[in-house]
C-alpha cells in the first residue's frame, strides 16, 4: 500500500443515497489487501475487502463491522511468525496467511555478533585527522575490540541497543526509538592520524589502504572473530580529488544514503573536492554527500575556491535574474524564510564593493556577509511573504538565481484565473501503477483521473490555462511528472491523489483530507486548500504535512500534493467514488484555487 500519514479519526457514517455501482458490493467475498503470503513487520494489519450487503462476514469466527455498501477493513493483531485468518461469508471462505517478522535490531545468538550489525558496513575513505568509528551489537557483558592495520581499538558498551524506526512510522504515530534489551551496542573510534605516518603518497597514490577491520568478541571463556564488511582507506590531505556534478540537478544529502535528508540540489557543473567516501557516496568539501554516479572526476584539478566581486540583477519576462560571476562553479545552499530568500555560496571569498539592484518587483533589499571563512551569504529581503518560485543554474562559471514575479490577475469577474497557468497531475496510472485500492479493488488511478478532469474543466471555465501530466491511463514516473512542472513552469501545480496507510494503520478510523508541501512557497497554498476543502465539504482533517515527495520538490512554482480521502476506509471510499461528491469536490477545489491566488497576489506588490 502506498504511504499516507496517520491520525486517529472517527469513522464517517455515510448514507446510502447517491452510492454508485463502484461503491456497492456486488461481488463475492474478496480481500483486496493483504495478499495471501504477505510478510510485514507490523504488530497488526488491516484486511480490506468486501462482500454482498446482506449477511455477516466473520474473521476467525468473529463478526466484523461493514459499511452500508458491504465493505470492511478491520485491523487484526499479528503474532511473530505465521498468522492464519479465515474469512467467511455464508458458504464462501477465504484463508490468508500473514507472516510477521521482527522489526527490532538483530539479536545475537550465543557468543556471536548480531547478524548485519558490524559497521562500517561498506567501504569508507576518511581524512587522517578524522575519527574512524566502529560499532557492533553483541551480548551484554562481552569484551569487544577491533583490530585494524595492527592497531587494536576497544569497543565499549553503550547500553541497550537502540534503533530508530523508518520515517514511515510517523504515519501511524509510532515513531519512537526501539530498544532491544537482549543485546548491547558496542562502539569505539580512533583517529586516522594513528596511521598517517605510514602514509606514502608516492606509493599509495593518494590513498593508504588499511584493509578490513577484524572484530573480536570474548564472553564466558569463548572468543570469536569476524571480519568486518567495510574496507578502510586513509586519504591524503593534499591533494584532494575533485569532481564535477554531471546530473542536471545533483541530489545532495546530509549523509551517505537515500535514508538521509535532501539538501539544496547542486546545479549541473558544480565542482567540489572529495573529503570522504562511503560505498557509492562521496562527501564533498562543503559537507553534503552525493552519489558518485552523479559526478565525474576532474584529474589534476585544484580544490575549487573562488572570489566574488560585483553582482548584477535585472528583470526578464516574469523573473528577476541575479548573476553571480565566479571563477569556478561552487556548491550552493538555499534557505527560504517568510519574507527572505538566503543563498549561500561555499568555498567563496567576497571582494564585493558594487551590486546593481534596481527597484524590483520582488526584492526589497539585498544584504550580504562573509558568514564564515570560505562562505558568503546573500539575503534577499522580499516585498511579499508569498514567494512564487525560483531556479538555480550555472552558465559557465556564473551562477544565475532567478526569482519569479507574482502573477498579474484578471479583472474579469467570470474569469478570475485568466492568465494563470495551472498544472494538474492525476496520480498513478497505467497497468502497473494502480495506486491505493478501495475495498472492491477499484484503483486510485481511476478516481484521481476523474476528479482531475472535473477540476480541469472548472479551472478552464474560470479562465486558467490548464496542463495535465496525463489525460489517459498511462504510466509516468514521478520524476517525469516533476520534469513537466519544471519545463512548463506553471503558476502553481496540484498533484491529485487518494490515501492509504502502512500495515499497522487503522483503516476504519482514519479518514480525511491531507495536503503535502516541501518548499516554502508552497506552504500557504497547502494550508489554504486543506482548510478550504475541510470546511466547505465538511470533511475530516487529516492534516497538513511537510513531506519530501517528488511532486512537492519542484522549486519553480508553488506545488502541493493533495490526498483527498482514504481509499481503504470503507465509509470514505463510498464518498470518494460517488459522482455527485466528485462534482462537489471539483467545485470546491476550483473555488479554493481562485481564492488563494487572489489573496496571495494581493499580498504581493
Amino acid at each position: 500500500m502506498k504511504q499516507g500519514n496517520w491520525l486517529g479519526l472517527g469513522g464517517i457514517v455515510m448514507g446510502t443515497l447517491g452510492m454508485t455501482n463502484v461503491a456497492w458490493a456486488e461481488q463475492p467475498l474478496s480481500v483486496v489487501y493483504p495478499p495471501d503470503g504477505h510478510e510485514t513487520t507490523a504488530a497488526q494489519i488491516f484486511l480490506i475487502g468486501t462482500a454482498p450487503v446482506p449477511g455477516e462476514v466473520t474473521v476467525n469466527g468473529e463478526p466484523i463491522q461493514r459499511s452500508a455498501a458491504g465493505h470492511f477493513a478491520p485491523s487484526v493483531p499479528l503474532q511473530l511468525g505465521e498468522n492464519v485468518f479465515t474469512l467467511r461469508y455464508q458458504d464462501q471462505e477465504l484463508m490468508l496467511r500473514i507472516t510477521r517478522v521482527t522489526a527490532t535490531p538483530p539479536v545475537p545468538v550465543g557468543t556471536a555478533f548480531a547478524e548485519g550489525s558490524l559497521t562500517p558496513a561498506v567501504d569508507i575513505a576518511r581524512l587522517p585527522q578524522e575519527p574512524i568509528c566502529f560499532s557492533a551489537i553483541a551480548p551484554p557483558q562481552a569484551t569487544v575490540s577491533v583490530t585494524l592495520a595492527n592497531q587494536t581499538i576497544p569497543l565499549l558498551p553503550q547500553g541497550d541497543a537502540v534503533e530508530l524506526p523508518p520515517n514511515s512510522a510517523v504515519l501511524t504515530l509510532q515513531n519512537q526509538p526501539i530498544v532491544v534489551t537482549a543485546a548491547q551496542s558496542y562502539q569505539g573510534c580512533v583517529s586516522g592520524e594513528r596511521w598517517s605516518q605510514q602514509f606514502n603518497p608516492a606509493t599509495d597514490n593518494a590513498m593508504h589502504d588499511l584493509g578490513y577491520p577484524e572484530f573480536r568478541l570474548s564472553l564466558h571463556g569463548q572468543t570469536v572473530s569476524q571480519t568486518g564488511p567495510g574496507r578502510i582507506v586513509l586519504m591524503a590531505p593534499v591533494p584532494l580529488p575533485v569532481v564535477e556534478v554531471t546530473a542536471e540537478s545533483g541530489t545532495a544529502r546530509s549523509g551517505p544514503s537515500t535514508d538521509y535528508s535532501r539538501l539544496t540540489p547542486l546545479p549541473q557543473g558544480t565542482r567540489a573536492a572529495i573529503t570522504g567516501r562511503e560505498g557509492e557516496w562521496l562527501r564533498l568539501d562543503y559537507g553534503g554527500w552525493i552519489r558518485a554516479s552523479d559526478t565525474q572526476p576532474l584529474p589534476n584539478a585544484a580544490p575549487p575556491q573562488t572570489l566574488i566581486r560585483s553582482i548584477r540583477a535585472h528583470t526578464t519576462n516574469d523573473w528577476t535574474e541575479i548573476r553571480f560571476p565566479l571563477q569556478v562553479p561552487v556548491p550552493v545552499s538555499v534557505q527560504q524564510g517568510n519574507r527572505s530568500f538566503t543563498l549561500t555560496l561555499h568555498n567563496t571569498t567576497a571582494q564585493t564593493d558594487t551590486i546593481l539592484l534596481n527597484d524590483d518587483p520582488v526584492i526589497e533589499r539585498l544584504d550580504w556577509q562573509q558568514s564564515a571563512p570560505g562562505q558568503v551569504q546573500y539575503t534577499f529581503h522580499l516585498k511579499s511573504p508569498q514567494q512564487w518560485g525560483y531556479t538555480l543554474r550555472y552558465e559557465g562559471t556564473t551562477l544565475v538565481l532567478s526569482l519569479r514575479h507574482p502573477p498579474e490577475l484578471s479583472r474579469h469577474s467570470r474569469q478570475p484565473l485568466a492568465g494563470i497557468r495551472i498544472l494538474i497531475d492525476p496520480g498513478h496510472g497505467g497497468p502497473e501503477d494502480l495506486g491505493a485500492r478501495g475495498p472492491t479493488g477499484y484503483p486510485e488511478k481511476e478516481v484521481a483521473l476523474i476528479v482531475s478532469r472535473l477540476l480541469r474543466d472548472r479551472l478552464e471555465a474560470r479562465g486558467a490555462t490548464v496542463y495535465m501530466t496525463r489525460d489517459d491511463d498511462i504510466d509516468l514516473w514521478p520524476q517525469d511528472r516533476a520534469a513537466m512542472i519544471n519545463e512548463i513552469q506553471p503558476t502553481l501545480a496540484l498533484s491529485v491523489h487518494y490515501n492509504a496507510l502502512p500495515d499497522d494503520g487503522d483503516a476504519v478510523n482514519t479518514a480525511g483530507i491531507g495536503t503535502f508541501w516541501y518548499n516554502a512557497q508552497s506552504h500557504s497554498l497547502a494550508v489554504f486548500l486543506h482548510n478550504y476543502l475541510v470546511e466547505t465539504l465538511n470533511r475530516p482533517s487529516y492534516g497538513v504535512f511537510w513531506n519530501n515527495l517528488a511532486l512537492t520538490r519542484p522549486t519553480v512554482a508553488p506545488a502541493v500534493l493533495l490526498e483527498l480521502g482514504f481509499m481503504i476506509n470503507p465509509e470514505e471510499f463510498e464518498w470518494i467514488v460517488d459522482p455527485r461528491s466528485q462534482e462537489q469536490l471539483a467545485d470546491a477545489l476550483a473555488d479554493g484555487v481562485v481564492q488563494w491566488v487572489q489573496r496571495a497576489a494581493q499580498r504581493s506588490p
